[in-house]
């Protein structure tokens, strides 16, 4: 089993400054040949438009009005992790269903143009609205209201992915979902995570999907319920019986994850930082551990490197747009090594980084950023 040291991480110091560049990093460049898929993963999933508040002391209070210092608005729901996955470098092709009006064509725009997300397998639906959700954000967590209906029936259908390397489903208990089985039959790696099971079942026979996954990622919680273990480490082992791979996010303490087919363990450490929003750093750290796998990283590796996606993440408003990029990363993997009283093995645990961050920055940034109003032109 790997383990290492507590890594202190700084918050990147205004990294926005005028004539920096982003840098274009493709991390599977080694492993690309003529033939391969088209995309490097594929999902699908409901687009929200998250309208997020930071700066909360505490939680809103029945019958009081509370003020936000900070304000932003983004694409949420999967469009989290697609903007992971493609500011990573990763090609990404996302099937959706879009509103028919202003918080619709806002989402488009920002994962077709903004991030470059191939959304053929999306449509406009007339007719129908965004589905929205209120973020509040306070004493590092979230509280979380939304308001949506089900698009209509003849929304995208999943059941015909198009060829990807991986693709990455949520999965619900007690339902299938038939593009995954016929995703897998393609030869497409399976990377899954769930949601809360509302019903109080947590019987890991009602997640009939995950025969086909090569990888499950719950949280701790979630993985001692589906496995009736007491600890998230001995729960990561037996998920191993129904899956490969099994990751289990430890929230503060980092996370764990077992590898049945190499023998591999290893548990990495949350990086400290102070977390403006937390919005989303599930989906970008799933979005980082699978990078790293279809890059053919040691999970250790595999590990770290979702666990400081995750983190810088969190330094920035809404899910899909703090989502950080090369120069981010390399922005932070630069500055760390020169602040004082870093633990040497908490440095080496990260030092596969330095034959991956970008020397040359090629591509215009910052990245694009929530903003307060959606519309709003500010000072240029």
């Amino acid at each position: 089993m790997t383990s290492s040291h507590t890594l202190i991480g700084e918050e990147p110091e205004h990294l926005t400054r005028a004539g920096h560049r982003q840098a274009q990093v493709d991390p599977l460049a080694a492993r690309r040949a003529p033939g391969d898929p088209p995309w490097d993963v594929y999902l699908t999933g409901t687009v929200f438009l998250d309208i997020i508040f930071t700066g909360l002391d505490s939680a809103p209070v029945r019958g009081t009005e509370s003020w936000a210092r900070g304000m932003g608005s983004s694409p949420g729901g999967v469009a989290n992790m697609a903007s992971a996955l493609a500011r990573l470098g990763l090609r990404t092709s996302l099937a959706a269903a879009f509103g028919d009006d202003h918080y619709g064509e806002y989402c488009w725009d920002a994962l077709a143009q903004g991030e470059g997300i191939d959304l053929t397998p999306s449509r406009t639906v007339p007719g129908w609205h965004s589905p929205v959700t209120v973020s509040m954000a306070y004493e590092g967590e979230r509280t979380m209201v939304s308001h949506g209906h089900e698009p209509p029936p003849e929304e995208p259908a999943p059941d015909c992915p198009p060829r990807a390397r991986a693709a990455v489903a949520s999965l619900t208990p007690g339902r299938r979902a038939p593009w995954i089985a016929q995703a897998a039959r393609g030869g497409t790696r399976i990377f899954a995570d769930v949601g809360w099971d509302e019903t109080g079942a947590w019987d890991l026979a009602g997640l009939s999907d995950l025969e086909h996954c090569e990888a499950f990622l719950p949280n701790a919680e979630e993985a001692k319920r589906y496995t009736g273990a007491d600890c998230p480490r001995l729960a990561a082992h037996a998920l191993t019986e129904y899956v490969p791979v099994a990751v289990v996010t430890l929230g503060s303490e980092g996370a764990y994850a077992v590898d049945r087919r190499t023998g591999e363990a290893a548990e990495v450490p949350a990086i400290a930082v102070e977390a403006l929003d937390p919005t989303g750093a599930g989906d970008v750290f799933v979005a980082g551990f699978v990078t790293g796998s279809l890059a053919g990283w040691p999970l250790a590796d595999r590990l770290a490197f979702a666990g400081l996606t995750a983190a810088l993440s969190v330094q920035e408003f809404g899910g899909s747009l703090s989502a950080p990029g090369w120069s981010e990363i390399g922005a932070w993997w630069r500055r760390v090594q020169s602040l004082p009283a870093q633990d040497p093995m908490a440095l080496q645990r990260y030092a596969f980084l330095d034959r991956l961050v970008p020397e040359e920055l090629d591509r215009p940034w910052p990245l694009r950023r929530a903003v307060p109003t959606i519309g709003f032109r500010g000072p240029g």
